[in-house]
């Protein structure tokens, strides 16, 4: 994990991915500061992972709400899906 620059401001993006329905991860939510905080937040309270890379949600962040993350971004994304699997494979 990066130490964050405390001029930046703290960022967030949330992810949706359905294998049986979408095509691709979509953009559910994005925002800085305190929306950031928000997302983290209710992602905590509905018992879902927040993981911590601050290039990758820059790069998200670009996207508009709504939008399939850019083909570009799979190989990244992938690598968090598959850490979320792990995880969730470790509870059941």
């Amino acid at each position: 994990m990066k130490d964050e620059d405390p001029k930046r401001p703290r960022r967030a993006v949330a992810l949706r991915y359905d294998g049986s329905v979408d095509r691709a991860p979509s953009l559910l939510a994005k925002g800085r500061g305190e929306v950031a905080d928000r997302i983290q937040a209710v992602a905590r309270r509905h018992g879902v992972p927040v993981r911590e890379d601050s290039d990758l949600v820059q790069l998200l962040s670009l996207c508009d709400i709504g939008d399939e993350i850019p083909e570009e971004l799979f190989g990244a994304v992938a690598e968090l899906l598959a850490y979320l699997y792990h995880l969730n494979r470790g509870v059941d």
